[in-house]
């Protein structure tokens, strides 16, 4: 899960480490008042989107007046964004970040991520930071260096001395880089980031370590963890169907295709999605049911799927282990009252002769196949409108 600008310096400002005051404005009536909160002086509006490049796309600028903030902001907010990391979608600007300009010495570029050919965390540094990053890790690969960290172990005493050679800074300022790196790690530990990207890193003219921008991106699935991290979680731009899926266990993305897909674990969801692009059709959705869904997660699955007025056919695959055929066929026979649409059903494994009887006896209008090439064949023809012969 990918966090605010804000949110992810909130977060960082826990730990003690230094970001430019600010605040975050969501309606121009406050621009001003925000403006005088921090300061005022040259300050700079940030357009904030999930994701990066907003400095080349015109989504940061600098205001000199409470007048000037106010027009700016009024400008963005509501305003759609498009940068070059967004593949040509543009993003509504819902929050601007209003914060105090920082005199700039140099810039550096610090990152934390997770390798997962190291099965280890990867500490990311170069001394060339800022907008074109890109450029240098494209043109002049070898000015940005990564060493692996030990989960275990952490950050070791020689590996901070070798990161703050490469960085070619002062003894004094080794210190203080080191004891910023140590609380980064803290925090994607702490709070079970996947990235922690830190771009730039400046140093100021007063010669202090401050935070200019942050990305950061939360594992979704330690989010029950974190009580803390709530009133994030309701400020994040998610469709009203993945919000809905996610509030009942489910594991949902919407796609643009027509044929709904309800399916048992991910591997087998991603080889039902691969199959009916095979076979000339696009899925409409991924959605794992997981393993031991009940009758009321099946049914909630099968509302969400038929919410999208575009899916013309529904394609089930299941393979029950510690998941119940039976539990299914029931979910089934709940909402295919309630359609007018084709349902293909493929199930296998526990239970799998309850559920077909409990199919078969229903008397509704359900296409029961027995490998998964035959389901994908044929929820594409029925997504067409097409006779399906069996």
């Amino acid at each position: 899960m990918r966090i605010y600008e804000f949110q992810a310096k909130d977060i960082l400002k826990t730990y003690s480490i230094c970001v430019p005051r600010g605040r975050v404005v969501s309606a121009a009536d406050d621009a001003r008042t925000a403006y005088k909160e921090i300061g005022g002086g040259k300050c700079v509006v940030k357009a904030q989107i999930l994701a990066g490049g907003r400095g080349k796309s015109g989504g940061v600028r600098f205001v000199n007046s409470s007048e000037e903030a106010e027009s700016c902001i009024s400008g963005m907010l509501g305003s759609r964004l498009t940068t070059y990391q967004t593949n040509q979608e543009s993003f509504e600007i819902k929050h601007v970040l209003l914060e105090e300009a920082v005199s700039i010495q140099k810039e550096f570029y610090l990152a934390i991520t997770i390798d997962r050919s190291l099965q280890s965390l990867l500490l990311i540094v170069s001394a060339e930071g800022g907008v074109a990053i890109e450029d240098v890790a494209k043109k002049t690969p070898e000015k940005i260096f990564k060493e692996p960290v030990d989960l275990f172990f952490g950050l070791l005493p020689f590996q901070l001395r070798r990161i703050t050679e490469k960085l070619m800074i002062s003894a004094k300022l080794s210190e203080k880089v080191n004891e910023l790196i140590k609380k980064l790690f803290s925090v994607f530990i702490n709070k079970d980031c996947l990235l922690l990207e830190i771009n730039p890193l400046v140093l100021t003219e007063n010669n202090e370590l401050v935070v200019l921008d942050a990305k950061m991106e939360l594992d979704d699935n330690a989010i029950f963890r974190h009580p803390e991290l709530e009133y994030i979680l309701a400020e994040q731009d998610i469709p009203p169907d993945e919000a809905l899926a996610k509030k009942h266990g489910l594991s949902y993305i919407h796609l643009d295709g027509d044929i709904g897909c309800l399916v048992n674990g991910a591997g087998l969801a991603m080889a039902t999605m691969d199959s009916i692009k095979l076979c000339g059709g696009e899925p409409a959705n991924f959605l794992d049911v997981g393993g031991d869904a009940s009758l009321e997660q099946v049914t909630r699955a099968f509302k969400i799927i038929l919410s999208d007025r575009k899916v013309k056919a529904v394609l089930i695959n299941i393979f029950g282990g510690i998941m119940k055929c039976d539990v299914i066929a029931e979910g089934i026979i709940r909402v295919v009252k309630e359609a007018d649409i084709p349902f293909i059903v493929r199930l296998e494994g526990t239970n799998v002769d309850l559920a077909r009887k409990i199919l078969d006896d229903s008397g509704l209008k359900i296409i029961s196949v027995g490998n998964m090439k035959d389901a994908a064949r044929f929820a594409v023809k029925a997504s067409k409108g097409e006779y399906i012969n069996q």
